[in-house]
């Protein structure tokens, strides 16, 4: 469904990514794995439109979305979680979630589905999005990116700065979501277990290129990851 093909791309002369090329299939769920600032979330907001690549291909289903602004983008149904939330806290959970909806006449439907996933927020729709915990409003970030009705979902870092607890019930979240909506999920992440809770497929990213891809669990075996995450 998602193929990217060769990209680099560059914050002004300084190349960020170098020949990145990977795939995501219809109901897949696919993490990339790496330490911090080797390029993750920047491939992330490169497949987004937030940054041009100067040379590759992204496509989905075959047509390509590099001539597409983020808006365009998101309308052909790829959506962003990112790792820093980007809500607007001055307002609700629920008019955070309103405002992306794609189609209007949808809203109380989608609305309803996407809470049964994530039941702390039911308490907290008249809530300043602002006020939330940490856990909370990345919830709220991820119920975004869903009631949008996605083909494509990208996570960036979900886990980063919430508590153990909360890590456990985002991989169950995240599996029940893989389960029943069919959408294609790209997990960036740190935290392996995590990545073993949701995930089979993954690709090892380190300083901007796709050093080792396959199944999570034999590239846990031979050492791969151990050998390209610190921790």
């Amino acid at each position: 469904m998602l193929s990217v093909r060769g990209i680099d791309a560059y914050y002004g002369t300084s190349r960020v990514l170098s020949d990145i090329s990977l795939e995501l299939g219809e109901g897949e769920l696919v993490c990339i794995l790496g330490r911090n600032g080797v390029g993750k979330s920047t491939l992330l907001k490169t497949i987004v439109g937030l940054l041009v690549p100067r040379v590759g291909t992204i496509e989905l289903d075959g047509k390509s979305l590099l001539a597409l602004r983020p808006h365009r983008i998101y309308a052909r149904g790829v959506t962003y979680a990112p790792q820093d939330n980007q809500l607007f806290p001055n307002l609700s959970v629920q008019a955070n979630l309103s405002l992306a909806v794609r189609k209007k006449s949808e809203l109380q439907e989608r609305m309803a589905h996407v809470l049964d996933f994530f039941p702390a927020l039911k308490e907290k729709l008249r809530d300043r999005a602002g006020s939330l915990s940490g856990g909370q409003q990345k919830f709220l970030t991820i119920a975004r990116a869903l009631i949008a009705k996605p083909r494509i979902i990208l996570l960036d870092e979900p886990s980063e700065g919430i508590q153990p607890s909360i890590v456990h019930e985002l991989g169950e979240t995240t599996r029940a979501i893989r389960d029943t909506e069919r959408c294609g999920i790209l997990l960036v992440e740190q935290n392996r277990k995590l990545a073993h809770a949701v995930a089979t497929r993954c690709y090892v990213i380190d300083r901007g290129t796709i050093v080792a891809e396959g199944l999570l669990a034999q590239l846990e075996d031979d050492g791969t990851i151990q050998r390209y995450l610190s921790f």
